[in-house]
């Protein structure tokens, strides 16, 4: 896994073959079609953040906002998610079932699909594609997802994909945004941008702009703009003055900060989509004072939450409870009592912790905006409790290198993950590369293992369950709050998708927005 980019990654079940491929886009359409009727027509311009000179067409290297709505736009993938409940449905594969204790998956691959460049999709353009992301030299940002497979074979019109272990959530896998399909997988020329998406690219400048063409022969008639262009703007305050001004119709990365400046805009609306992104405050569990777990209980109940969500956050966020799963996730354990600010217990546990003197907690700007200010409310809210934290602001650069895991209590943060299995995989699971906490438990990895492979859904949720429980009462997290994504743009842009997979409606703003005539 490439830790640096999981940390610019946004930043950082099986189906039926009977599934009809309406399902998905049906819902994305409801949803946009609520604010009227859609027009088509007209020119879009995207305000994006994360641009850079350095930037490749090739989905392999994709890890930007910006490369985010790239692949979305001129590319399709093997399976999509639904907006509102995160599950896969169809989309290049149009139906799907598994085998073999779900190790061996069969796609039905659709033959009515066609790339930019008037080739006709086929079974095997799949299967190269999937070849080239899971090649260990590859160097793409789904690599890591893709290490279970063991083989991946077209038959007729199916591809087949064979795993070294169970994964129910298999599909999901396939929706990441790497995986666009390419002719001939990508090997002949990774970076020319042919799809077979609802929009064609007809220019690309690295870190300065990208421009779009509807694509006339779209397979299922998606987007209604004629063209939209992406323009990078890494600069705020430019990207602030840009929608104000409206000299582009959307921008992302808004600050909870900038919320009151942005509203007194005419003109200007804030769109904000609760997501799985969530900050932490992760204790090294294997290092003392921090492998006493009554410290870590103290800690956990001496931080305001609803403190942190109104001045850090502004209120565009909801409460967390220590496990990284929020309501947004099939499985979620809603009957989990909910943690709250509490200096008595806190107290209570940090005096059974023996532990005396003050604690340190390395923080910095460059973690997410308002983390300094977290540090600080934490501070004054862990007194009321008695217990001391000394705040140590560190350097932005060099903070992922020099301080995340390299010291005992600091400041980070989570983006989405397709699965609940990818999340604790990354977060949690003993040797994952980004386990922060260093919570090596064999007992929590049996019980991840058993739900990735447990295809009954009760018995799925209690699995889950049982990790959320270990994770909140014995982990190393805390987990006060998960943010929305927030996005500024002009009231003429309409019918913007809420999509709880990630920012920017999942990266299909552009083919699901219209403007406003």
């Amino acid at each position: 896994m490439d830790l640096a980019a999981s940390r610019r990654d946004f930043l950082k079940g099986s189906i039926g073959a009977g599934l009809l491929l309406g399902s998905g886009m049906g819902t994305a359409w409801a949803q946009a079609e609520q604010a009227g009727t859609p027009v088509k027509g007209g020119h879009l311009k995207l305000g994006l953040d994360g641009g850079s000179s350095t930037d490749s067409l090739d989905p392999a290297a994709y890890i930007s906002a910006i490369a985010f709505c790239l692949a979305r736009s001129f590319g399709d993938h093997l399976v999509e998610s639904d907006p509102v409940t995160g599950r896969a449905i169809p989309s290049i594969a149009e139906s799907w079932e598994s085998s073999d204790n779900s190790k061996t998956w069969t796609f039905k691959i659709r033959n009515d699909v066609q790339f930019h460049n008037g080739k006709k999709l086929t079974v095997d353009d799949v299967v190269k594609t999937l070849q080239r992301h899971s090649d260990e030299k590859s160097r793409s940002g789904a690599l890591g997802f893709l290490r279970a497979i063991t083989s991946i074979e077209g038959s007729g019109n199916d591809l087949v994909v064979k795993l070294s272990e169970s994964n129910v959530d298999l599909p999901l896998i396939f929706t990441a945004y790497h995986l666009v399909i390419q002719p001939n997988g990508g090997y002949d020329n990774p970076g020319e941008g042919v799809g077979t998406g609802p929009y064609k690219l007809v220019s690309f400048e690295p870190g300065v702009r990208a421009l779009f063409e509807k694509n006339k022969n779209d397979w299922r008639e998606r987007g209604y703009v004629d063209s939209f262009e992406i323009i990078a703007m890494n600069d705020p305050t430019a990207r602030i003055a840009a929608v104000s001004a409206g000299r582009v119709h959307l921008i992302n990365s808004v600050s909870a900060k900038t919320v009151p400046l942005l509203k007194r805009a005419p003109g200007v609306q804030i769109l904000n989509t609760p997501s799985r992104g969530h900050y932490t405050f992760p204790m090294q569990v294997d290092k003392a004072p921090f492998d006493n777990n009554d410290l870590r209980l103290a800690l956990k109940y001496a931080i305001d939450r609803e403190a942190m969500l109104q001045t850090v956050l502004g209120g565009y966020g909801t409460i967390g409870n220590d496990f990284p799963i929020n309501s947004s996730y099939p499985h979620f354990p809603a009957d989990i009592e909910q943690r709250s600010y509490d200096p008595d217990k806190a107290a209570f546990h940090f005096k059974k912790s023996g532990h005396d003197g003050p604690i340190v907690l390395r923080t910095s700007e460059g973690v997410y905006a308002g983390a300094v200010d977290g540090a600080l409310l934490y501070q004054e809210s862990a007194k009321k409790a008695g217990i001391a934290i000394e705040v140590k602001r560190e350097p932005a650069d060099g903070y992922w290198t020099n301080v995340w895991r390299a010291t005992p209590f600091c400041m980070s943060y989570y983006g989405s993950r397709l699965s609940q299995d990818l999340m604790y995989s990354t977060e949690h699971v003993s040797d994952s590369p980004a386990n922060e906490t260093n919570f090596n438990r064999p007992d929590f990895d049996t019980l991840i293992k058993q739900a990735r492979v447990e295809a009954d859904e009760a018995k799925r949720n209690e699995l889950y369950h049982a990790a959320a429980v270990m994770v909140r009462d014995e982990g190393g997290s805390i987990i006060p709050v998960f943010n929305d994504h927030l996005l500024a743009a002009t009231k003429q842009l309409k019918g913007y998708v809420h999509d709880v997979g990630n920012d920017l409606s999942n990266g299909y703003v552009a083919s699901r927005a219209w403007l406003e005539a």
